[in-house]
Parts: C-alpha cells; sequence; structure tokens
C-alpha cells in the first residue's frame, strides 16, 4: 500500500517512465541579498545546505544539465529529466533573460520540463505569461518557497514578504497549466506543534498541487546558528519527527504530492539536529511509522471544508 503520494511515482505515471531532476545553478541572487530587501537573507539560508557539488554557476546552463544527466544516466541509466532551478531565487531577472535561460534547460531531448524555485514576490504577470507559453509543450513545476503560513514567523526569519504575497502568487499562477508547488519548514520556536500542523490543512484548502516540507536544520555560517548559541531551542528529536510527519501526512489532502518530507544537511555544516540517519534511513523509518500506525495521507483531510 502506497500511504502517501511521492514525486517519482506521480511522475511515472505522467510520464510512462521514470523521470530525474537535473540540478542547475543559473547564478541568481535573491531580492533579500541583493539589497532590494535587504542583504543578510532569511536567517537559515546557507545554499551550501542543499545545493550539489556536480552543480556549478561557472559552467553554462547548457554544460550543467550535460554534466548531471551524464551523472545521473551513470547511474540509473535514465533518459527523462526535469531541470530543477535550485539555488537562490530563479525568477529573479527580467523576463526576456529568463525565457533565454529556460529554454537552454530545455534544448535536451531528454528533458521533459522545468521545476523552478523561487519566492511568491518574485513573479509577476509577465513572467506567469511566459511560463504558461512554456507550459503549452513542457511540464512546468513552480515552487513557492513560503516556509510559513504565519506572519510571525515569516518576520521571525527575516523572509522579506509575508504570507499575503504567497497568497497572491498562488492566484496569480493558478489556472495556466502551470504546476504549483509550495516549500514549509517546521520547527521554528515562533511556533506550536498544533500550529505546525495545522499548516497542513491550510495549504490542502489552496490550489497547490505539490508540497515540500522538512524540519529546520541549524547550519554554520548563518544568523539562526548564532542565535542557537546563545540561546539554544528545541528542535525536533528523530521520533519526534516521525511521528510529527506522520500526523502532517494525515491531515494532508490526498491530493497533494509530496516532493520531499525531511532535509539532509551535509554534515560538515549541520549543527542541529543531528540523527545519524541517511536519506535512505530517514524515508524507510517514515514509511515504517505510517504503516505502524496504520495511517496514510488524507486520513483526517476534511474534504467537505476544501474551497472550490
Amino acid at each position: 500500500m502506497q500511504r502517501y503520494n511521492s514525486f517519482g511515482p506521480f511522475m511515472k505515471k505522467q510520464f510512462g517512465t521514470r523521470v530525474y531532476k537535473v540540478n542547475v545553478d543559473a547564478g541568481f541572487t535573491c531580492p533579500n541579498r541583493d539589497g532590494t530587501l535587504g542583504v543578510e537573507g532569511c536567517i537559515y539560508c546557507n545554499n551550501d545546505s542543499f545545493r550539489p557539488n556536480s552543480c556549478k554557476p561557472t559552467l553554462s546552463i547548457s554544460e550543467q544539465v550535460q554534466s548531471g544527466i551524464g551523472h545521473v544516466n551513470k547511474r540509473y541509466k535514465a533518459d527523462k529529466f526535469l531541470v530543477y532551478f535550485q539555488a537562490y531565487t530563479n525568477t529573479y531577472a527580467p523576463v526576456a533573460e529568463l525565457e533565454k535561460m529556460y529554454h537552454e534547460a530545455l534544448s535536451h531531448p531528454g528533458v521533459l520540463g522545468l521545476a523552478i524555485g523561487t519566492r511568491p514576490d518574485a513573479v509577476d504577470t509577465g513572467k506567469i505569461a511566459m511560463l504558461e507559453e512554456l507550459a503549452k509543450k513542457y511540464f512546468i513545476l513552480i515552487e513557492y518557497g513560503l516556509q510559513s503560513t504565519y506572519d510571525r514567523s515569516l518576520q521571525y526569519i527575516n523572509r522579506g514578504h509575508d504570507y499575503q504575497a504567497f497568497l497572491d502568487a498562488i492566484e496569480m499562477t493558478k489556472d495556466r497549466n502551470i504546476a504549483i508547488g509550495a516549500h514549509l519548514i517546521v520547527g521554528f520556536p515562533t511556533e506550536t506543534r498544533e500550529e505546525m500542523l495545522a499548516m497542513a490543512d491550510t495549504i490542502s484548502r489552496l490550489p497547490v498541487q505539490f508540497l515540500k516540507v522538512h524540519q529546520l536544520q541549524i547550519v554554520r555560517e548563518t544568523p539562526l546558528a548564532e542565535i542557537y548559541r546563545k540561546n539554544p531551542f528545541h528542535v525536533f528529536e528523530y521520533q519526534e519527527y516521525l511521528d510529527f510527519i506522520a500526523d502532517f501526512i494525515e491531515r494532508t489532502s490526498p491530493e497533494i504530492v509530496f516532493q520531499r518530507l525531511y532535509a539532509t544537511a551535509p554534515d560538515a555544516i549541520l549543527i542541529a539536529p543531528e540523527w545519524g540517519r541517511n536519506r535512505h534511513q530517514i524515508l524507510h523509518d517514515i514509511e515504517k511509522n505510517l504503516e505502524l500506525r496504520q495511517t496514510y495521507q488524507g486520513k483526517k483531510f476534511d474534504h467537505a471544508t476544501v474551497k472550490s
């Protein structure tokens, strides 16, 4: 029994074959770093915590795609790919410049589409219209980094936008044949456990098709690391998180596809929480915990309150 919707099986069903992500770094910055909104960025942000070593902005996009495909091909014998624009804010440029980058990534014959990580305050009608045109031929997924639905948490992490900015971006993007994703971080000291779980209810009532959720990680060379050093706060223990994410999955609409359920920053920069498990072990334990609880995605989701 598949106890939650995951991205791999969804893509295989969509395209009839396994689809692998290939990361690229297009050299973007962020309005929260370049002085437009601020210069320090979000307090937890260290891009080395999620950027693959093979992702080098010194290479062209097409070179990164080719290199990434070669690496994945060698390991998995794959032939269909999704190019993932991940590092920083990947719609933070003029439309013409973005369109050129995206077309370059799509030029490889094995590429079926794009996943574009960005901020909800870094899109506009022109950018969405351009993505809508691409979506006529390719699978286009835009992943909005929300992080929290609570404005007090967004202020705490120095996010630079409020929850309404996310709602505005969703409204702009929906019904355009563009897949919509959201990214949440759970574990901010500004939120109770129940408030974190309530975000599953909130997101489930929006036109969001894909969701990433993971535990807060404190990594080196970030303002959050200094905050934690001076005044340590509670972070998820391992079994505690397994139980939390099971509760979260239960309350999430069965229509939503989970892209991520946990995070694993490199040991060299990770301060807390230190679980001592690799990706495979965490995923296995999440699935095993769901099985032991005899639960599944949407078990406690109230369909009657979904907005039309």
